[in-house]
């Protein structure tokens, strides 16, 4: 406590526990002075260090002043940042403010298909090392990489890594190169948008990197984040190809299946054995 007042500069008067998933613990905190400030403090050693997020918020505040909590203090093990006033998830009118600025974000390009450092979905690493080929990048850095942890942890099948192994050897049978690379949140999920008065009021927990704006399209609809009124707004701003709601988005979202296989259990992997089945 002594050190979470030396940095807020204020003595804590109270404190809650808020929702903080498997990396941190974190707390509300409301302070003499007034403020109201959330700390993370990272729960396990080998847990992604809490830095990094505070740098890619940053990052996205800078580059599309992207709603976004403001950072005060950060070290590898704690971050300090506002509190931001909302309700979790989108509504109707949120979800067309939403498209607004997942379009603005999805304009920034980048040099090429990755990131200027290792993020983390959840706990586990995301490796950024920059690709020219954004079906490479797909391949190497997210799909096989991911689905042997699940496999590692018990929660893949045999027969299913062979599916994705295949279903990767033929990549480019189903997925395009898009034009240039974009600018990602990452983890666009209801926990990790927070709204006000049917607006935006802060984009949370993101896992950037510069990608295909469609795998990140495809994740929104996976637990029903993204609906009809996000993607005719967003349409208006960024169309969609044709195909991605028909074969795409299910080849997307093999990667946050295998993301929840590994964390959450082998229902997942059930589910992208389901998809894989119906590809190869």
């Amino acid at each position: 406590m002594e050190e979470l007042e030396a940095r807020l500069k204020s003595p804590v008067v109270a404190r809650h526990p808020l929702r903080g998933g498997c990396v941190a613990d974190v707390y509300l905190l409301e302070l003499q002075d007034g403020r109201r400030v959330v700390a993370k403090r990272r729960s396990r050693g080998d847990h992604p260090s809490l830095e990094t997020e505070a740098w890619v918020l940053s990052f996205l505040a800078e580059k599309v002043r992207l709603p976004v909590p403001e950072v005060i203090s950060a070290t590898a093990d704690l971050l300090l940042m506002e509190f931001v006033e909302g309700e979790p998830g989108l509504s109707s009118l949120a979800e067309e403010d939403a498209a607004r600025w997942i379009a603005a974000l999805h304009s920034v390009e980048g040099k090429a298909f990755g990131f200027a450092r290792t993020t983390a979905i959840g706990p586990l690493p995301q490796d950024n090392r920059w690709q020219s080929s954004w079906i490479a990048f797909f391949r190497d850095q997210r799909l096989m990489p991911m689905g042997r942890r699940a496999h590692a942890r018990g929660k893949l099948s045999n027969e299913t890594l062979k599916r994705l192994e295949c279903l990767c050897g033929q990549l480019d049978r189903w997925l395009e190169e898009p034009p240039s690379a974009a600018l990602l949140h990452g983890d666009l999920w209801d926990g990790n948008i927070i709204r006000r008065q049917g607006r935006i009021a802060a984009f949370l927990d993101p896992a950037s990197y510069f990608g295909h704006p469609e795998v990140e399209l495809a994740f929104g609809t996976l637990f029903g984040t993204l609906k009809g009124r996000f993607f005719a707004r967003y349409a208006e701003f960024r169309p969609i190809a044709p195909g991605f709601f028909e074969v795409r988005r299910d080849i997307y979202n093999l990667y946050p299946l295998l993301v929840h296989a590994t964390l959450f259990g082998s229902s997942y992997g059930a589910a992208a054995a389901r998809i894989l089945e119906r590809h190869v």
